[in-house]
């Protein structure tokens, strides 16, 4: 026989072993059902974006659809009860009103029917269009430029951007106004539960339970079918990546000349594939079981409709009571068909905005304006090291430059070292990893990055080209100010543009895309002479620094010495960095520094660095070779060598 206080102490365990199960499962009840109404109050705050006006139209108007069905059915159960009172000299007369009143009733249920679409139709709009602009909002004002490039991110941007691309996706005002419904159905089940309690009192309860596990199990239901669908958003993702491609003019042209046409369709259906086979694998699940939800209809209504039919064979009841409690029944089911596939889908896209927010936060309203640096500030990096998120090479590693306001400095190096790094630091698209950078001895990390942005201007190597016409994408160097003509053709002189121009059509009208009518497109190199009449623009409208990375490219040696020389001629006005593999072009630079190894390897004058003979000597030597022997365009040698 086991020890007493053994026996005890066991019971005692099991005994709290037990209450600690009830303890965590009512903690996690209490937690759901927080979620559950944190989640609707968070539906209901989006309906503030359609108005306070059309918002009361659109409650008022919902909530009398809901009283309809429990009207029509008194109204119809005055109306039989009229007519079992049998017939009569003034039958007719007697059945007037409960005629016109049950009329009345079906005529305002259609209306009311009808109003809902246009009017739910404008609040979409207004609540859709107000979470759209809030999505754009983060992703280009907020500082966090690094967290976009993650995947993890991109994810949300795509789930939060409420705009359906299939019969899945949902956007905040089908949730939110779908919410709205939802509530008012419980207005319109306690006007149906008045009209059944006339009858008996437990019909209310037996139809409402069934009401309400019907809606249960829809809901899990949806559940099951969205978290699939979330599964395959990455899939998704990527089909719309391919189907991009396969539609667009550029990628067209590769498609027909390497021949993998076939192939990105075969990608592109995989991938929905993968998304969406899953998805149609829960849906069919769900239809197999949608007997348990028929039954949850037959079952009580033909408790409740039998029981009444006897009840009015044997007189118990009448048969104007007999026909409210058949129509509130069969009407208190309407109530349960509501889709919550649209309360959840609209939570993912609110779900993700949140998550963005964090991600993506605003820039501290106590940062340092621009306005208190210089007009030509003087910029350091101090001890700069950086990898890029996700990776462990160092691109920078205690990277020391100094930017002295005015001059023309050049940046020059091997593929790889880091160059077009530099720029996206300098332009405060990252922070440094570890160092700072300095302008004016204010860290850029304080200064208000919108503000300093302003007065950098810069030419990145992979450009953007606007399939806009050819002022506005001058003009979007500077898209804050009011659009000046004369400074556009100023900033095209100064890059040799204006005779690219003068070619175009329409001139500076012409949309520089052959997809839009009356539109032309440019070559490389005149693409890059554009870009860089942009940067000058901005240049004109308030920038001053100007960060170039490789701007000519893509012109011939000569346009290039003529943009060079036309760039060194504005030195003092403004800061300009330039980031070139034609050594030849940067020789007139104040000072060119040599990138090596995250480092600044080299750092003087053209003449001083070929006097070292060192890295960029060398590198000089052997470009200055490649020219004479003619793998090159010619140019004048003595303006080479």
């Amino acid at each position: 026989m086991g020890s007493p206080v053994i026996s005890e102490n066991r019971h005692g365990d099991t005994a709290h072993l037990h209450g600690s199960r009830r303890c965590q499962s009512n903690q996690q009840v209490r937690a759901e059902m927080y979620n559950a109404l944190r989640e609707r109050a968070l539906l209901l705050r989006v309906l503030a974006g359609a108005g306070p006006g059309l918002l009361l139209v659109i409650v008022v108007v919902t909530v009398v659809a809901s009283l309809v069905p429990a009207v029509s059915a008194v109204a119809m159960a005055m109306l039989v009860g009229r007519v079992a009172d049998g017939a009569g000299a003034g039958f007719l007369a007697g059945a007037v009103v409960p005629l016109v009143v049950f009329g009345a009733v079906l005529l305002l249920g259609h209306v009311l029917e009808v109003a809902q679409e246009p009017l739910f139709f404008l609040a979409a709009a207004r609540i859709d269009g107000a979470h759209r602009a809030e999505v754009a909002r983060l992703a280009v004002t907020s500082p966090a430029f690094a967290t976009l490039e993650r995947e993890d991110v991109r994810n949300l941007v795509w789930e939060a951007r409420a705009d359906p691309g299939n019969w899945t996706e949902k956007t905040p005002a089908d949730g939110a106004l779908t919410q709205l419904k939802l509530l008012a159905h419980g207005v319109g089940l306690v006007s149906l539960g008045v009209v059944l309690v006339a009858f008996s009192w437990w019909v209310l309860p037996l139809l409402l339970a069934a009401v309400v596990a019907h809606t249960m199990i829809g809901r899990r239901n949806a559940m099951r079918w969205y978290d699939k669908w979330l599964g395959g958003t990455d899939q998704g993702r990527r089909a719309e990546v391919w189907a991009d491609a396969i539609f667009a003019p550029a990628e067209g042209k590769e498609l027909r000349v390497f021949g993998f046409g076939g192939w990105a369709v075969e990608r592109v259906t995989a991938h929905v594939r993968s998304m969406f086979e899953p998805v149609w694998a829960v849906g069919v699940e769900n239809m197999r079981g949608q007997w348990r939800r028929l039954l949850l209809v037959l079952l009580p209504l033909t408790t409740v409709y039998v029981t009444v039919a006897l009840a009015g064979a044997r007189g118990a009841v009448s048969a104007a009571v007999a026909t409210a409690v058949f129509a509130a029944g069969s009407a208190m089911f309407g109530y349960a068909g509501a889709d919550s596939r649209e309360v959840r889908g609209a939570l993912v896209v609110l779900k993700a905005l949140e998550r963005l927010r964090e991600e993506l936060p605003a820039p501290a309203a106590a940062l340092t304006s621009p306005a208190e640096i210089s007009a030509l500030p003087h910029v350091r990096f101090e001890g700069v090291g950086f990898s890029y998120p996700g990776s462990e090479r160092k691109v920078l590693d205690g990277l020391d430059l100094e930017i002295r306001p005015g001059e023309l400095l050049a940046v020059v190096g091997l593929n790889g070292a880091g160059k077009s790094t530099l720029i996206k630091l300098l332009a405060g698209l990252y922070p440094p990893t570890s160092g700072r950078i300095t302008a004016d001895g204010t860290d850029l990390v304080d200064l208000d990055p919108a503000g300093w942005r302003e007065r950098v201007s810069v030419v990145f190597q992979d450009f953007v080209r606007y399939h806009l016409s050819a002022a506005d994408n001058v003009a979007l160097g500077n898209a804050a100010a009011p659009r000046d003509q004369a400074t556009v053709e100023a900033a095209a002189r100064d890059s040799g543009f204006t005779d690219v121009v003068d070619r175009l059509p329409e001139g500076w009208a012409t949309p520089l895309s052959r997809e839009r009518a009356g539109g032309a497109d440019l070559s490389g190199g005149q693409w890059q002479q554009l870009v860089l009449t942009r940067a000058l623009y901005a240049m004109r409208t308030g920038a001053n620094v100007l960060v170039l990375d490789e701007p000519t490219a893509h012109l011939d040696v000569g346009t290039e010495f003529d943009v060079f020389h036309r760039l060194a001629a504005r030195r003092g006005d403004a800061t300009v960095v330039l980031i070139s593999h034609r050594l030849s072009t940067v020789r007139q630079a104040d000072r060119i520094v040599l990138l090596r190894d995250g480092r600044i390897g080299e750092s003087g004058t053209h003449d001083e660095l070929m006097a070292l003979g060192g890295g960029y000597a060398e590198l000089f030597e052997i470009q200055a070779d490649r020219f004479k022997r003619g793998f090159d365009d010619r140019v004048e040698e003595d303006e080479l060598l």
